[in-house]
């Protein structure tokens, strides 16, 4: 891949809502950033976004940033948008390095076609699994590369939040955020794909959020060729997670292994324990805003158009998730 030789990026972001200026906050403090431009279709964050960002072009429109000579672009708008938005930005030459928020598309399909479209225009491309950037799920996988669990046999993750706890209507909120599985799940699904490699559904089930509505829980199985097997529980719809929580119980030959958002705990087979807290894991970033890993993630990703090279997660592998979704609501419906 070609080095991009100039020294300070110009970057966009499109799409300003929590994510959208969570990144706009943190790109703005990095040294070799220019945050030229941000869109939104919105009038009222628009003129919100004119008086915090100073000497920023704000537009109303993706194709406005066509003339801003950019070299990368964040698309942070609602889930079902990210594939025209992606597109448009291919199409119509306006970066060739393009970050998407996950889900990286609403379809395996739309998943796909965008990966294909990134191999074409080069350039880097990253999806935000950004738990991967999390110092307890960093430590996890080293653990696991080192082959400290011996053979990996199981594992059970979760995703829990309260966000939607005794709702019993459909809310506009829940159905933009695309439903628990690429909201919450994603994540958690993202960590599976990364600790274990590909996966297939063996099993599945749906509960709807309120008559008819998008998916509020789901609970499904998965395995390997080689035998392992796994079990995910998804839900926002769970007492006490005023704050998501993620976590994964992986077992193996030697031992076993529990990891989350603030901890691991390894328990191996001849009465070796140990523990790892957050903050014995260097968890310290150059600006901290939400939490840390969003952050290294940036960092990562104006790293790879800078150099030239890969970024992960990448658009191919950010689109296993949505394969993975796909089969979790095929394999549902077929149990209906």
């Amino acid at each position: 891949m070609k080095i991009l030789r100039r020294v300070t990026l110009r970057v966009a972001v499109t799409g300003l809502g929590k994510m959208g200026l969570l990144h706009a906050s943190i790109l703005n403090t990095l040294s070799n950033i220019e945050l030229t431009a941000l869109c939104d279709k919105s009038a009222l964050i628009r003129k919100f976004c004119k008086k915090i960002f100073n000497r920023v072009q704000v537009v109303d429109d993706v194709e406005k940033l066509s003339d801003l000579d950019l070299d990368a672009v964040y698309i942070t708008t609602p889930i079902l948008s990210h594939f025209l938005v992606t597109k448009t930005i291919y199409s119509k030459g306006i970066a060739r390095n393009v970050f998407v928020e996950k889900t990286l598309a609403s379809s395996y399909g739309e998943a796909k076609e965008l990966f294909g479209l990134a191999k074409n225009f080069g350039g880097s491309n990253m999806v935000g699994y950004m738990k991967r950037f999390a110092a307890t799920f960093r430590k996890a996988k080293d653990l696991l590369n080192q082959e400290t669990l011996g053979d990996v046999i199981s594992f059970d993750a979760y995703a829990y939040s309260s966000d939607f706890l005794g709702i019993k209507k459909i809310s506009r909120t829940s159905a933009s955020r695309g439903g628990v599985l690429r909201d919450l799940g994603a994540h958690v699904i993202d960590l599976a794909l990364w600790f274990f490699g590909d996966l297939e559904v063996d099993s599945a089930k749906l509960e709807p959020l309120g008559e008819r509505g998008s998916e509020g829980s789901a609970y499904f199985s998965v395995k390997k060729s080689d035998g392992l097997e796994g079990r995910l529980n998804i839900s926002w719809c769970m007492k006490n997670y005023r704050m998501p929580e993620f976590g994964l119980v992986i077992r193996g030959s030697e031992g076993i292994m529990r990891v989350n958002d603030d901890k691991v705990e390894l328990k191996l087979n001849d009465g070796k324990s140990s523990r790892w807290y957050r903050h014995d894991l260097n968890d310290n970033v150059g600006f901290l805003l939400g939490t840390p890993e969003y952050f290294r993630e940036d960092e990562c990703f104006i790293k790879s158009v800078l150099n030239g090279g890969d970024a992960e997660p990448s658009f191919c592998t950010a689109s296993k998730v949505d394969y993975i979704i796909d089969q979790v609501k095929y394999r549902a419906g077929k149990n209906e």
